[in-house]
C-alpha cells in the first residue's frame, strides 16, 4: 500500500508538473507582445530574455552543485543548436506581427510532426497508418486556421515564418539525440543554447530598447518574467516532470502550450477567436497529441483487444 500511495503521489506530482512547465512556456505571448508593442524589436526582446534567463540558469546548476565543462566535440553541436532555438524563438516572435499571438502558438505546436517526417525521409523509420491520420488531421486544422477571426487570409509571410519557427525546432529536437551530446544534462545542455543563441540576437540588438524599459517598471517586469516563466521555471518544471512519469506524457501535457498561449491572446490582447479557428486549434492538438501517444495508443488498444477475445464458432 506504501508502495502504491509513493507511485500514485509520484505520478500525480509529475503531471501537474507536465502541466505547469506547458503553461508557463505558453505565457510567451503573455510577456513578449508587451514589449513588443512598446516599440522593442523581436531581436532585442529575445536578447533581453536570453540574457537575463543566463544568469538564473546558472545559479540554478550551482544550487544543484551541476559542473560547467564540455568536451571539446561538444562546443560546435552545442553552438549548432543555440542557432536553430534562436532562429526558432526569432521567427515566432516575428510572425506575431503578421497572424497573431494565438494562431502562431498554435501552428507552432505542429513541430511533433515535422519531427516525425524528418525521421521517415532521413532515418528510415517506419510511419504508420496513425501517423499518417494524424498529419492528415492537422493539416486539415491548419486549413481552418488559413483565414484569420475577421474572415481574410492570413499573411503568406506570417505562415512561413511559423513554418520555419516549427521547422527550426523540429530539427533541433533531432539534433540534441546525437550521440555525443547524450552525457549533457539537460540544464547544461539549456544553458549553453541559450549562451550561444544570444549571439544571434546581439547582432541586431537596438541600444534603445534599455532606453524603453527604463520608462516603466512594467517593462522590466515582464523582461524578468518572460525571462523566468518560459524559459528557467519551464525547464526545471519539465525535467522533473520527466523524471517522474516520463517523456511521453510530458510531451502530450505540451499540449497546453497553445492553449494557455491562445488563452492569454484572446482574454488578454483582445485577438478575435471564432469557432472554426477554435475548431482548427481542437484540430491540430489532437492531432499531435495522437501522434506523440501513438505507440502508447496502440499498445493500450492491443490490451483492450486481449481482453475479449474472439469467440469460436
Amino acid at each position: 500500500m506504501v508502495f502504491l500511495h509513493t507511485v500514485m503521489n509520484n505520478s500525480f506530482k509529475g503531471y501537474v508538473l507536465g502541466i505547469l512547465a506547458a503553461a508557463s512556456y505558453g505565457t510567451n505571448p503573455l510577456f513578449a507582445l508587451p514589449l513588443l508593442n512598446a516599440g522593442i524589436d523581436a531581436s532585442s526582446v529575445l536578447f533581453i530574455r536570453y540574457l537575463l534567463a543566463i544568469p538564473m540558469l546558472a545559479t540554478i546548476m550551482v544550487a544543484r552543485g551541476r559542473g560547467f565543462g564540455l568536451k571539446r566535440n561538444q562546443w560546435i553541436p552545442l553552438a549548432t543548436l543555440g542557432l536553430l532555438m534562436a532562429a526558432s524563438s526569432l521567427l515566432l516572435y516575428v510572425s506575431y506581427a503578421y497572424i497573431g499571438a494565438a494562431i502562431a502558438s498554435t501552428l507552432l505546436f505542429v513541430y511533433p510532426i515535422m519531427v516525425t517526417i524528418i525521421m521517415a525521409l532521413f532515418f528510415h523509420e517506419k510511419v504508420s497508418v496513425l501517423t499518417v491520420f494524424s498529419i492528415v488531421l492537422a493539416m486539415t486544422g491548419i486549413g481552418l486556421l488559413y483565414r484569420g477571426g475577421d474572415g481574410r487570409a492570413l499573411s503568406l509571410a506570417g505562415l512561413v515564418m511559423v513554418a520555419g519557427s516549427a521547422l527550426s525546432y523540429a530539427i533541433y529536437l533531432v539534433w540534441v539525440n546525437m550521440p555525443r551530446l547524450k552525457d549533457v544534462p539537460t540544464l547544461k545542455l539549456t544553458l549553453y543554447v541559450i549562451f550561444f543563441g544570444t549571439f544571434l540576437y546581439a547582432y541586431n540588438f537596438d541600444t534603445d530598447s534599455f532606453n524603453i524599459l527604463s520608462n516603466s517598471p512594467w517593462l522590466w517586469a515582464d523582461a524578468l518574467a518572460m525571462a523566468f516563466f518560459p524559459t528557467a521555471f519551464s525547464l526545471l518544471c519539465t525535467s522533473a516532470a520527466i523524471q517522474k512519469i516520463g517523456s511521453t506524457p510530458v510531451a502530450i501535457l505540451g499540449a497546453f502550450e497553445p492553449v494557455s498561449a491562445v488563452l492569454f491572446a484572446v482574454t488578454i490582447f483582445n485577438e478575435p477567436m471564432t469557432l472554426r479557428l477554435g475548431m482548427g486549434i481542437l484540430l491540430i492538438i489532437s492531432s499531435v497529441t495522437l501522434i506523440i501517444s501513438a505507440g502508447s495508443v496502440v499498445n493500450f488498444l492491443m490490451r483492450v483487444r486481449k481482453m475479449f477475445p474472439r469467440i469460436k464458432r
